[in-house]
């Protein structure tokens, strides 16, 4: 379930990805597959192909993108491999304190 999310970040979210750029939103979130965790953080990209190579980075498989008929494919980031990619992006202000109790 995700919740605390602004429609102001996800249109901007979404026009990153229309543009072919990678996107980052991270918001309050839970599922019971994984509890203890918070937060998750979907990474986004128009050019899969872009995405792919981004996650290959990160040891991410490209099986693991939620592929979206929308055209907001993305992948799911959570703990601390999470917060390990946001800090190696440069994108400390999406870790929150908190997201693992």
């Amino acid at each position: 379930m995700a919740f605390g999310l602004k429609k102001k970040d996800i249109k901007e979210w979404k026009t990153k990805i229309d543009q072919g750029e990678l996107a980052f939103l991270t918001h309050f979130w839970l599922d019971d597959r994984f509890p203890g965790y918070k937060t998750v953080t979907k990474v986004g990209c128009s050019d899969m192909n872009r995405l792919i190579e981004w996650g290959k980075k990160y040891q991410l498989r490209p099986e693991w993108i939620h592929r979206r008929k929308d055209g907001y494919s993305h992948f799911d980031l959570i703990g601390e491999h999470q917060a390990k990619i946001l800090e190696a992006e440069g994108l400390e202000d999406h870790i929150w304190e908190g997201k693992k109790s």
